[in-house]
């Protein structure tokens, strides 16, 4: 999940001292579908393990389900969440670092940005991290973008889910408010319900800030960095930016 683009303190609270909470919002084995749409797109020889970084990897979801096809060297910017992946996927590399300005100096074949891209504010951010994953795509590699949405296909909704582990519960109601005309940016607010195994309880809301930027702004972002890009709508109906980094 994203963490970048923002200082300490105005970070999601699920992301930092909820953080042993977050497998109990999203569960890894709830993103299969999602593993199994990537490959599909990025389409890995078979019989390989090519390299993947992944930029934003938050708890380790999406490498639980990709690790089967990929190499990974997962990122994010916080400890807490990187600590949670790496009881669920010990075999990937992990490092602590914003997408904004990781600085690996070294190459991948594949990088992939899942929703952790939608913590970037600004076009100056956005920018920034399209530039780290251009600058750590090989030449001929593909950089896969999945945003949540893109500005043109937002709704506001309310959704409820959680999980439990047998011991804790988390229970949530998920409200994504209407988007400002004139902002780039809308609040999604999730009221948190958190069940300790000696039957405490209490509530949390924490609000997460994300960008909403126009198809039109990300396509002039990944070519100003350098990238060819191609539009597709993935299962979920939602625009994600396939980006080649050319050969020359």
């Amino acid at each position: 999940m994203a963490k970048s683009g923002r200082n300490r303190r105005q970070q999601p609270a699920i992301y930092w001292e909820l953080a042993p909470w977050f497998h109990l919002l999203t569960h890894p084995k709830s993103y299969a579908g999602e593993a199994r749409h990537v490959v599909r797109t990025l389409k890995p020889e078979r019989g390989q393990k090519p390299t993947m970084l992944e930029l934003g990897s938050g708890g380790g979801n999406n490498a639980f389900q990709l690790k089967k096809h990929f190499t990974l060297t997962l990122s994010d910017l916080s400890p807490g969440m990187l600590k949670l992946s790496r009881k669920i996927n010990p075999e990937c590399e992990h490092v602590v670092g914003d997408m904004r300005s990781l600085p690996l100096k070294r190459s991948f074949p594949f990088v992939f940005v899942h929703d952790a891209v939608m913590y970037m504010l600004s076009e100056r951010d956005l920018a920034r991290a399209i530039k780290t994953a251009f600058v750590h795509c090989a030449p001929g590699g593909i950089a896969l973008f999945q945003p949540d949405f893109v500005r043109e296909s937002y709704r506001p909704t309310r959704e409820r889910g959680g999980h439990s582990d047998g011991a804790r519960k988390l229970s949530y109601v998920e409200t994504a408010h209407p988007l400002a005309e004139s902002a780039n940016f809308v609040d999604v607010d999730f009221t948190l319900t958190l069940r300790e195994p000696d039957g405490g309880a209490r509530r949390v809301v924490d609000r997460h800030r994300v960008g909403a930027f126009p198809r039109a702004t990300w396509i002039s972002i990944l070519r100003r960095a350098g990238f060819r890009v191609r539009c597709a709508t993935d299962p979920w109906k939602r625009v994600c930016f396939i980006a080649t980094r050319p050969l020359a």
